[in-house]
This record gives structure tokens, sequence and C-alpha cells, in this order.
């Protein structure tokens, strides 16, 4: 008895891989268009498994490629017989259009369509068929039907679908809507989808299309996720102002986390919309009732404040340090207020004695290293800026050996090499960069390559490293905030060495000043300069990169940036840039973007 349970199931195993290996075969005949091998191997296939429905439809597929248009018809309609399959009509249907009868495809669509008022679940197997064939009208009248005839069912994503491959946007966001209103978890499936239809462009069509439906959605329900989906679109067309509202109108019907109002703040951050930006941490502010979360969003607002200030604003701000340190006092739990003070003090007011004493302070702080080595690579920065290399380097060792392998250490060693570069040790400043260049930190990385590459090519070139010896010098008065003398020093250097291999160097970091300078003609001829003298230059790309973002924002140039974008891509396709040259490319070619 063992034995034959043993044989049969050792005959049902053989018969298992049989047929797989016969499955496998047809598939690849299929695939390779031998059709009539493949029909021969799916007959085979149907005759030993009549169930797998699969196989008999494979079949009728392959009879009508053959023009088998009979053999089809009499399979389709033995089939019926047996059982009233809708999607059998459908394929009955196709069948007869092929061969040009529209009368008789037209007929068993209605059948097909018409078995939903019995059983409107067989829209699903009804409307996919119609999908197979693209027969997407008769398709939309599937869905349209059984959701008219029961309530419960939802086919608003597969007529989402269809709409978008018929152009019909506007259709198509209506059904997306429709759908994630009885969905709210697929919310950024539907995001996702609908961002490949609208643009940066406030008044693209399809965007006036979202827009339009989502304020219908508002003044007729009282569900929050339309007003998240507005502010959603909102960030995508760039409109902070207008997503602030939406956010606004959430937090004060919920009010419970401001994460989402955070998040926004950092996007506008993030894109260099300060004054935006300011307005919503000031809100954040004001709203918070955690005191981490305010003194956050006091930091931002004073670095951003920091960032666009102008001389004359310097006392403001200084105030503004001074009113929050009054409220919140002088504790670890302002440790990023103080550090955030300090450079301030030693970098836009000249007061380096203050920032260090302030620094140093917070070293008394029982807290932990990683905490505590913040306040010591600023304070190496304040060193620095004072030209104290070696004591600055004694505050940058500290971290290095106490935080191995972190990102701090990492971001401490570069301050050495740093350091010695800006001492003119080179040789020194190389070899530590070596070591850098496989950061786990990229940023990191990167600016230790760039910097290696630098020091590397100009020892090469220039073995007394006149010329590096200047820029190192340029570079660290613009450290110290001297721009006007940096770009003066950087001038010496494009007049003495107009052969050299620093001179596209120069020009890119001379055009950053004067970009900061709000100079912004001068910063474009050093662009020009680069991209047309220097055109084995491996800054070309940062050059056409910056040009680009210039032209657009600062020199109301949006036709030369598409070309800058434009030449960036076809030429340097590799370069770090290119994933962003091809966003804004697109945007101001007016594609819809992903």
């Amino acid at each position: 008895m063992m034995f034959k349970r043993l044989l049969l199931l050792l005959l049902f195993s053989f018969s298992l891989a049989l047929s797989a290996q016969e499955d496998l075969f047809a598939r690849g005949y299929f695939s390779d268009g031998q059709f009539e091998k493949a029909l021969i191997s799916y007959k085979k296939l149907h005759s030993k498994n009549k169930k797998n429905s699969n196989y008999f439809f494979k079949i009728v597929e392959i009879e009508k490629l053959l023009e088998r248009y009979t053999d089809a018809e009499t399979r389709l309609l033995e089939a019926l017989q047996e059982k009233e399959d809708p999607e059998l009509l459908v394929e009955l249907g196709h069948n007869y259009q092929l061969q040009k009868d529209s009368i008789n495809a037209k007929k068993y669509y209605t059948q097909a369509i018409a078995t939903l008022d019995d059983n409107p679940n067989n829209a699903y197997r009804v409307g996919r068929a119609f999908e197979t064939h693209s027969l997407l009208d008769q398709a939309i009248i599937t869905y349209n039907k059984a959701m008219a005839l029961k309530s419960s069912v939802n086919y608003n994503m597969q007529l989402a679908r269809i709409y978008g491959e018929q152009g019909e946007v506007e259709k198509m966001f209506s059904s997306y809507i429709d759908f994630v209103q009885d969905n709210t978890s697929y919310l950024n499936t539907i995001k996702r989808n609908v961002s490949e239809f609208i643009s940066e462009d406030y008044n693209n069509k399809n965007n006036v299309y979202l827009r339009k439906i989502l304020l219908k959605k508002t003044q007729e329900s009282q569900d929050l996720m339309w007003n998240e989906m507005l502010s959603w679109l909102f960030i995508q067309q760039k409109d902070y102002n207008k997503a602030f509202i939406q956010e606004k109108a959430i937090y004060k019907r919920k009010l419970t986390s401001l994460r989402r109002m955070i998040e926004l703040a950092l996007i506008v951050e993030n894109q260099k919309q300060y004054e935006d930006a300011i307005k919503i941490f000031n809100f954040i502010i004001e709203n918070t009732q955690e005191i981490g979360t305010k003194l956050s969003a006091h930091l931002k607002v004073l670095e951003i404040k920091t960032k666009i200030a102008h001389p004359e604003n310097y006392a403001e701000i200084d105030l503004i340090y001074n009113t929050i340190f009054d409220t919140y006092g002088k504790t670890p739990q302002t440790l990023d207020l103080q550090i955030s003070y300090a450079h301030f003090l030693a970098f836009y007011l000249d007061d380096q004695d203050k920032a260090i004493s302030i620094l140093k302070n917070t070293l008394k702080y029982n807290l932990y290293k990683s905490e505590l080595a913040k306040a010591k690579l600023e304070l190496g920065d304040i060193l620095v800026l004072q030209e104290k290399f070696n004591q600055a380097l004694i505050y940058y060792t500290q971290i290095e050996r106490n935080l191995k392998n972190s990102t701090l250490a990492q971001d401490a060693r570069f301050r050495i090499a740093k350091a010695s570069y800006y001492k003119g040790d080179f040789k020194w400043a190389e070899s530590q960069l070596k070591i850098l260049k496989s950061s786990t930190s990229q940023l990191t990385a990167n600016d230790a390559l760039d910097l290696k590459l630098l020091i590397s090519d100009n020892r090469a070139q220039d073995s007394l490293q006149v010329a590096l010896t200047k820029y190192a010098k340029a570079d660290l008065l613009a450290f110290q905030n001297k721009n006007d003398a940096a770009i003066l020093v950087l001038d010496s250097i494009l007049k003495d060495h107009k052969t050299e291999v620093i001179i596209p160097q120069a020009l890119l970091k001379q055009a950053l000043l004067f970009e900061k300078r709000q100079n912004y003609l001068s910063a474009k001829a050093n662009y020009l300069r680069i991209i047309n003298d220097f055109k084995d230059s491996i800054l070309l790309d940062n050059a056409l990169y910056n040009l680009a973002e210039l032209s657009v924002t600062h020199l109301t140039d949006s036709e030369n940036a598409q070309k800058l974008y434009e030449e960036l891509l076809f030429n340097h396709p590799d370069s770090i840039y290119a994933v962003d040259a091809r966003k804004k490319f697109r945007a101001l070619r007016g594609d819809t973007l992903n």
C-alpha cells in the first residue's frame, strides 16, 4: 500500500514537471512569434487541464493572430453553451470586429455589458477584457454601469487609467479624486499618478483642471484631505504662500501636530523662498507648545535672516538672539542657538572674543560628546577665522579622536585638511583629503575630492605653488566674509597666471563671490569665460548649471537658461547637476513633470 502511494506521488510529480516544461515551451514559441507551434503546445496543455481558462483564451488569441476566425468562433460558441461567461462574449465580439463585422461585434459587446444587470460584479472581468483589446469606450461604459447599479463598488481607478490613455485629463483627475474619496490609503499613489500630468506652471491647463476639482471638493466637504491635496498641488507649483494658507486651515481644524507645517517650512527654505519660509517658521513659533520646536523654529528664522541680511540689519538680529536668551537662558536647551549666535558674532559682527567665550562656556555642560562636538567645530572655525590655525587644529583633532568614524569626525578631519591648505601646507592637506574621498558622508567626500583635485592639479604644474598659494588666500578671505578682498586676490591670479590650470577655478570662485555681492553681470561674464575658453575643464558643467540658475533667478532670461540646461544634459550626462538640470529644462520647455 505504501509502495503504491509512493508510485502515485512520483507519477504525479513527473506529470507536473512535464506540464511545467510544456508551458515553458508554449510561452517561448509565442514570444518568438512561432504561433503554429505555440497553438499545438497550448492545445495539449488545455486538453490535460480543461479548468485552466488561461490556456483556452491563449488558444483563441493565437487563432485570431493566425486569422483562423472560424475556428475561434466555433471554439467560443461551444464554450458559451457550456458556461455563460461574459468574457467569452467580449472575445466573440472582438473576433467579429477583426473580420470587419461591426454589427455582430456590437451585438456581443452589448450582451457582455448586459450581464451586469444580473451581476454587477462581472464588471471587473468584462472591463478588463475590453481593455485588453483597447476597446476603451466599452470599458468606460462597463465600469460606469457597474457603479450605477451597485454603489459599493468603485472602478474609478480603472476609469482614471483609461481617461489618461485617451488624453481626457480632466475626467482622469475627477476619477482619481472620486476613487481616493472612498480609498484614502491610496492618497500617495494618486498624488504620484497625478504628478505625471501637472507642471510647475500655475497656468498650465492640467493644473487648472486639478485645482478646480479640488476647490470644488473643499466647498462640498469638510474632509481635510482636499486641503492636503490643494497644499500638495501648490507646492508642486512652487506657490508656497497658497500652500501655507491651506496648511493653516488644516492646523486650525485639527489643532494637533505642526508636523506638516514644519515639513512645508523646510521645503520652502530649501527652495530659497526665504521670506515665505520666515512667515511659516514664525507661525510655528506662535502656535507650538513644545519648547524644543519653538527654539528650533527661532534658530531657523535667525539663520535665514542672517543669510539675507545687509550690515544695517545686524543690530536687529543681535537683539532677537539676546531676547531669546533673556527668555530661555543660556542653557543646554539653547545650545544650538548659542552656537549659531557665536557664529553670527564672529563672522558678521567681528566680535570673535565674545563668540569664543560663549562657546567655551557651553563646553562645561554635561552633554553627549556629539553635542559638545558641534560647539568645538564652531570654536575651530572661529580660530581659523582669526588665522590661529594650530589652536583650531586642537579642537578639530579632539572631535576626530572622541567620535571615531562618525560623520562629525569626518567633518572635523576635512576641516583639519582645509586649515592646512589655508596655511599653505598643501602636501599634508592632500594626504588627509585622500583618506576622506571614501567618507560615508557624501557631502564631505565630494568636498574632499574637489579640494584634493585643486591641490594636486596645481602642485603638478607649478612646483612653487605661487598661484595655488594666492588661491588659498582668496579662499580664506571668502571664509572670513571678506568677499571684496577675496575678489581682488582672484583678480591678481587671473591677471598674472593666464595659462595655468587654476584659472577656471579662480573664475568659478570669483563668480560665486560676485553673486554674493549681487553683481550678477560680472558673475555671468566669468561663467561665460569658462564655457567659451575652457571647454575641457572639469568645471564646465558647474559653469553651465550656475549660469542657467543665474539666468532664471536674477537675469530674467529663461530662454538662455533652457539652452544652458540642454547643453549640460547633452554634453555632460554624468554631471552631478544632470538630474536637476533635466527637471528644470523640462519645466522651462513646458513639459508635464513627474
